[in-house]
């Protein structure tokens, strides 16, 4: 497995929601545009119960993902946090540094990919490949409006 492109969308956080979310998704459209991906994968939501303001604000964000999915025809799979980080590190559980470290390791990268988001990006990508590599059906979002013709 080889990487070939990352990178992050930035917001700064003294931007109000609606304005980050648009960055986001300008940006987002922008890279859908001009990698074409086959599809684009999130890691399913999940929230700690004494953190709901989290979850929010993440389904936010996921909600402009699933937007550009839509809008760009792009199919749109999730996966699970803990079965990404059994993929990749061998542990449900794993720490982000162990995930950074296993992401570095898995592909041949001189550093650790950082931000530790950029990882867990490259995790979720990695554990896609070795879904489909096994001929596994990954689940999908019932977003199906967002599937290529």
């Amino acid at each position: 497995m080889e990487l070939v492109e990352m990178g992050v969308i930035r917001t700064a956080p003294g931007e109000g929601i609606a304005a980050r979310l648009g960055r986001i998704h300008g940006s987002l459209i922008e890279v859908v545009r001009e990698l074409k991906p086959d599809v684009i994968v999130l890691e399913k939501l999940y929230s700690h119960y004494k953190h709901p303001a989290t979850a929010i604000l993440m389904g936010h964000a996921r909600g402009v993902v699933c937007l550009v999915s839509g809008s760009e025809r792009v199919p749109l799979a999730s996966l699970p946090s803990t079965h990404v980080k059994k993929s990749v590190t061998g542990h449900g559980h794993a720490s982000k540094e162990q995930i950074q470290r296993m992401v570095q390791n898995l592909l041949n990268l001189k550093s650790v990919p950082e931000p530790c988001d950029a990882a867990d990006a490259l995790a979720i990508a990695i554990t896609y490949a070795r879904t489909l590599k096994r001929g596994a059906k990954p689940s999908r979002d019932a977003a199906k409006q967002g599937m290529r013709s």
